[in-house]
């Protein structure tokens, strides 16, 4: 179980209404991972949420608007590989997510 924290909640399609939508700051569980098209981008879909049909074309949440735990770096790269069946690099994860370790993001601890 992946824990990430949104912290972007900007510009919500109309399509998805604000009920299914993320609030900065709270903390999310990752469900599944894919790079979507015509983006080409890393994205989540989440536990808490469910983009269904109707907020089509939205059904995924692009990789960018989260930040994840320095310690589950190993744990999201495998997560990422076992979803897309991929190779993808520690520096790659870095452009498109916000671990850093000169910055401690902040979520609870189970």
């Amino acid at each position: 179980m992946i824990k990430c924290i949104c912290i972007d909640n900007d510009t919500r399609p109309s399509r998805v209404p604000e009920t299914k939508w993320l609030e900065k700051g709270k903390e999310y569980t990752l469900a599944f991972s894919m790079t979507v098209h015509p983006q080409k981008k890393l994205a989540f879909q989440l536990q808490e949420i469910d983009l269904d049909d109707s907020c089509s074309p939205y059904t995924w949440f692009l990789a960018n608007r989260f930040a994840f735990r320095k310690e589950d770096t190993d744990k999201l790269i495998e997560f990422i590989k076992e979803c897309n069946q991929i190779t993808f690099s520690v520096n790659e994860l870095m452009k498109v997510t916000n671990v850093d370790e000169r910055k401690s993001n902040t979520i609870k601890e189970d």
